[in-house]
């Protein structure tokens, strides 16, 4: 129930998010998609959440990654952040400060301090969906497009393809509907400006890189 109720909230957040429910299932999941935040319960069937964690971090895989538990003795903690987790959150808990916790972890393995993402030119509230371009005023982002501009700001001057685009806007089972990416790309430049997003042919789309 709480897996079920988490994936939704997330969703209803604009997270694309896939839920498996065996340390196996999230070890295979990892391998072969990429992930910019993984939620882990350390309470997992056949495999526990620590170990996962332990093999995540021994084959070099440096994705963030948030520990969800009611294991709440100190020790645990300390184990679990010492093992390579990012943040550590007990249950129960609120779903406002685990999207805040989320937005923490993803500023601090961006590199940035600052809790708006930007390169120098457009800038992005992960809190309010916000966007705004220099010299413009904040616009309001459907969740969508918040998705999309939220995949290449955590990634200035990286080229991401359709593929990888549709990865961070839809979770596994959400049908793929034909050319959303042509399509919010459109909405996000008639709202930014169409500098924006910069399509590179037949490759991918990015933003600018950092100034």
């Amino acid at each position: 129930m709480l897996g079920a109720a988490l994936q939704g909230a997330l969703q209803d957040a604009a997270y694309a998010a896939d839920w498996v429910r065996s340390g196996a299932q999230a070890l295979a999941a990892l391998a072969g998609q990429h992930y910019d935040l993984v939620l882990l319960d350390l309470g997992l069937p056949g495999m526990d959440g620590m170990q996962v964690l332990a093999r995540l971090r021994g084959a070099g895989n440096a994705v963030p990654l948030l520990i969800l538990t009611a294991r709440d003795a100190l020790d645990e903690r300390l184990r679990g952040l010492d093992g390579g987790a990012d943040d550590y959150l007990t249950k129960p808990f609120e779903m406002v400060e685990l999207l805040a916790r989320m937005r923490a972890v993803l500023r601090r393995k961006g590199g940035s301090g600052t809790p708006v993402l930007g390169n120098g030119r457009l800038s992005l509230d992960p809190a309010t969906h916000l966007a705004t371009m220099a010299g413009g005023e904040p616009v309001p982002l459907t969740q969508r497009e918040f998705a999309l501009l939220h995949a290449l700001l955590l990634r200035p001057g990286i080229i991401l393809s359709r593929g990888e685009l549709e990865d961070r806007i839809y979770g596994w089972g959400q049908e793929v509907e034909s050319n959303a990416v042509e399509f919010l790309i459109h909405a996000l430049r008639r709202k930014l400006g169409s500098d924006a997003i910069q399509n590179v042919r037949g490759v991918g789309w990015k933003v600018a890189q950092a100034q």
